[in-house]
C-alpha cells in the first residue's frame, strides 16, 4: 500500500461566490502558507462573477445587455473567452446551447427578479435567432456588439470557466496535484499523494437530498453536470427546470434527469452538459458521438434511474 509523504500537509480551502461556494483541495509542503493561495482563488472566482453575473447590474455582461443594438461594447479578456466558447458550442450543438436566453431565464424567475407571467407568455414559442447569429465579437479589439435584440446569460458556462481559473491559480503556485470545484463543476490535476487517482461523485438526481450515484476517476481533466433537480419551479404537479429550451422559449419539459460531461476544461464540460440536456436523449447522444464527448445520461424510469454512458473507457 502506498503511503502519503510525511512532508506534505493537506489543505481544504473554500469560500462563497455566485450563490454557492468554491472549493480547492491539495497537499503542499510543510510550511506553505495557504493564506495567499486562498486570496488568489477568491480573487479569481470573484473576477468571473463581477464580469459575467446577471445579478450585478453593473457587470460587464449587463453592460452588453443594456447596450443598443449595433453598438460596440468593450470587454475584458475573461468575458471575451467565455463568449467565444459559448458561441462555438452554440454552433456545434445546432443551437441547443444558447447564451442568448437571458430574457427567458428572467421571465421565469431564475434571475434576480420574480417570475413575470406576461413575459413568460411573450417568450413561449417566440422565434428567435441563436446567439451565434446575433452577437459579433472582435477578440483582438476586445469588443462585442449585438446584431439583434439579445439578452445574454452565461450561467451554463461561467462557473466552469471559474473552475479553470482556479486551476490556473494553483498551478501558478506550483501545486501540481489538486482538485478544484464550484457547485457541480470540478477539475482535477495529477493524483493523490499516495499515487491513487483523484475521484469525484456523479450526484444522484434527487430533488430533496444530496447523495452520490457513481464515482468517476478524474485524471487531469474536468467534469460538469447539468440537471433538473437543483433549481426548478413547480407549476401544478409538474417541476420545471431552470434550463431553458431555445426552441420552446421556456423550461425543458422532456429531458434527461441529468447529463455529466468529461472534458479537458471545465468550461467545455459545463457548456456541453447543458447542450446535451437540451438536445435530449436521441439528439444528445448523436451530438456526443459526433463531437467525441464522454457523457453520462441519467434518466428517470418511474421510480428507478437509468444510466447510459457515451464515449470514454
Amino acid at each position: 500500500m502506498s503511503k502519503i509523504p510525511t512532508d506534505l500537509v493537506r489543505h481544504a480551502l473554500n469560500g462563497p461566490t455566485m450563490g454557492t461556494r468554491w472549493s480547492a483541495l491539495f497537499h503542499a509542503p510543510i510550511g506553505t502558507d495557504p493564506a495567499p493561495i486562498n486570496a488568489a482563488l477568491a480573487d479569481a472566482v470573484n473576477i468571473v462573477d463581477c464580469q459575467m453575473s446577471t445579478w450585478m447590474p453593473d457587470s460587464d455582461l449587463m453592460r452588453v445587455n443594456w447596450a443598443p443594438v449595433g453598438t460596440w461594447v468593450s470587454a475584458r479578456p475573461e468575458l471575451m473567452a467565455v463568449l467565444a466558447k459559448g458561441l462555438e458550442v452554440g454552433r456545434l450543438s445546432n443551437g441547443a446551447f444558447d447564451i442568448g436566453m437571458g430574457d427567458v431565464v428572467t421571465a421565469w424567475g431564475f434571475g434576480p427578479q420574480e417570475a413575470d407571467p406576461q413575459a413568460i407568455r411573450a417568450a413561449l414559442g417566440k422565434a428567435r435567432p441563436p446567439a451565434y447569429e446575433s452577437l459579433e465579437h472582435d477578440p483582438d479589439a476586445l469588443k462585442i456588439r449585438k446584431l439583434a435584440p439579445l439578452a445574454l446569460d452565461l450561467s451554463g458556462i461561467a462557473k466552469g470557466y471559474a473552475v479553470d481559473q482556479m486551476m490556473a491559480v494553483l498551478r501558478g503556485f506550483g501545486i501540481a496535484d489538486c482538485l478544484v470545484g464550484l457547485d457541480g463543476e470540478m477539475r482535477a490535476c495529477g493524483a493523490r499523494p499516495d499515487g491513487r487517482p483523484l475521484t469525484v461523485a456523479v450526484e444522484r438526481p434527487d430533488y430533496d437530498a444530496r447523495a452520490p450515484l457513481s464515482i468517476i476517476e478524474l485524471n487531469d481533466g474536468a467534469v460538469a453536470t447539468s440537471g433538473d433537480y437543483r433549481h426548478w419551479v413547480k407549476v401544478g404537479d409538474q417541476r420545471l427546470s431552470h434550463i431553458m429550451n431555445p426552441t420552446r422559449g421556456g423550461p425543458l419539459t422532456d429531458a434527461p434527469a441529468s447529463v455529466t460531461v468529461l472534458a479537458d476544461t471545465c468550461m467545455e464540460a459545463d457548456a456541453w452538459a447543458t447542450a446535451l440536456m437540451v438536445a435530449g436523449q436521441e439528439k444528445g447522444t448523436a451530438l456526443a458521438l459526433k463531437h467525441a464527448l464522454t457523457a453520462i445520461f441519467i434518466y428517470r424510469d418511474g421510480s428507478e434511474l437509468r444510466q447510459t454512458q457515451i464515449g470514454g473507457a
